[in-house]
């Protein structure tokens, strides 16, 4: 589906620039009113993130929303995951974030979910689209939305978290560092892991509205890092602006990215035999996931870049655990969508259970080498169409054997092609990444010139 405005994880840029704009946020607001709202004064959430932005674009949705006849419930800052869980338990007829999740304060963005708590399918986005070509008319003035504070949402989602974690667990004992971004659950993530018992250092609990993923969070985890090993904690949570990603340090300050944690996750569940269905991972996931789940006997489906595409495996392939490298982990059985919270409250349970640390409880997976060249691409190019790069992936392939892999990925964002190799030996695996770029890009020049 051609679509103009929403991109794989709803609509996103830079402030100020359209489609980010006040303007187009109050016809946004307003279409999304008209679609998917189910009758007069039904309710709609708007819960945002901490940049300064979200002030702006709050009024502006909540004033098309009115114009709709569609009664607002303003959650304030709540984590992407939060306003999921409470779109579905508070009944309403849909859920709005605002948010670029780990973007810089100067962009942001509109995630919607459905009153089932997922985010929208393509069909309900192309709703959405059609309707903001109509003209806005504005309901009658009897019928105009309302808008309402939530006052204890924050409370509802710190005991939904809670309650993710058994009951006859503590985490007493456990020394983390937690670290918010400076983004939504700056105050919900410190109060969940507290209330469970653990002794808790925060970090990047102090929002300003700019620094939002500023040199802390999942994408920058060298403060937590140094945290931990400073203060001798027994690990460190990182989440992103919005709360939905999760990147972990262990007691001795090993970074553990997504891969590494979905594997964790799911050798928990499959010792207790409570894993259903294959772990779905993306086409960027690790190699190592993939050998260390096969010995397991537990498949791993490898869907799309995206964590919409990971929910959309699960759901076909009758799943309950996935992930990204990035630290998106979905657990269908616990919420509808990535939770960077709750994705690290079963990582504790492994390692409350097992008594072990991360760095013994991720021993059983070892990552394998990655070497990734972007090579510049024509938009539009349809390389897949190319036998003599067909050909260099073959003998690439043929090469590393069972033991590697290879992938060539357009990019959404860039006009590059992005070439991957992976396999057990660095050197090899730098060698062939950059014998098979090379090969494509001569072919590409090579088309171009045709």
């Amino acid at each position: 589906m051609s679509r103009r405005y929403f991109g794989t994880d709803g609509i996103r840029g830079r402030v100020g620039e359209p489609p980010v704009t006040a303007d187009f946020m109050l016809k946004l607001g307003w279409a999304a009113g008209r679609v998917l709202g189910r009758g007069t004064h039904d309710r709609i959430l708007i819960g945002k993130d901490t940049r300064i932005s979200g002030y702006m674009f709050e009024s502006a949705l909540e004033a098309g929303l009115s114009a709709a006849g569609v009664d607002i419930h303003l959650l304030g800052p709540m984590p992407t995951p939060g306003i999921a869980y409470l779109t579905r338990t508070l009944r309403a007829a849909a859920g709005i974030v605002i948010s670029a999740s780990h973007n810089p304060h100067y962009d942001n963005g509109i995630k919607f979910f459905s009153a089932e708590g997922y985010k929208l399918d393509d069909d309900a986005e192309a709703a959405i689209e059609a309707m903001l070509d109509e003209p806005l008319s504005t309901v009658e003035s009897q019928a105009l939305g309302k808008a309402f504070k939530l006052q204890d949402g924050e409370g509802r989602y710190i005991e939904f978290c809670k309650r993710a974690f058994p009951s006859h667990l503590s985490l007493r004992g456990l020394k983390l560092v937690v670290d918010a971004a400076n983004g939504a659950g700056y105050q919900v993530a410190p109060a969940v892991f507290t209330e469970l018992g653990a002794e808790v250092i925060p970090l990047g609990n102090q929002p300003d509205g700019v620094n939002i993923n500023v040199d802390c969070g999942a994408l920058h985890p060298e403060a937590m890092r140094e945290a931990v090993l400073a203060q001798g904690a027994d690990g460190g949570i990182a989440l992103d602006g919005d709360g939905d990603r999760l990147i972990m340090v262990d007691g001795r300050g090993e970074v553990v990215d997504g891969d590494e944690l979905l594997y964790v996750i799911a050798r928990g569940r499959y010792e207790r035999q409570m894993l259903r269905g294959p772990v779905v991972g993306t086409l960027m996931s690790n190699l190592g996931l993939e050998l260390a789940l096969r010995e397991l006997d537990v498949p791993l489906v490898r869907a799309r870049v995206g964590d919409r595409y990971v929910l959309e495996a699960l759901r076909e392939h009758d799943g309950e655990l996935g992930g990204e490298s990035s630290g998106h982990i979905v657990s269908l059985d616990k919420q509808t969508t990535g939770d960077g919270i709750v994705s690290a409250l079963q990582v504790l349970e492994v390692m409350v259970e097992s008594g072990v640390g991360l760095a013994d409880a991720v021993s059983g997976m070892q990552k394998t080498p990655q070497h990734m060249i972007n090579v510049a691409m024509a938009r539009g190019t349809r390389i897949d169409d190319m036998p003599e790069v067909a050909s260099a992936v073959s003998e690439v392939e043929a090469e590393l054997g069972a033991d590697g892999r290879v992938l060539l990925r357009p990019s959404g964002t860039e006009p590059v092609v992005r070439v991957m190799v992976e396999g057990v030996d660095r050197d090899r695996v730098v060698r062939l990444a950059e014998q098979l770029a090379s090969r494509v890009e001569t072919a590409l020049a090579a088309a171009a010139g045709a």
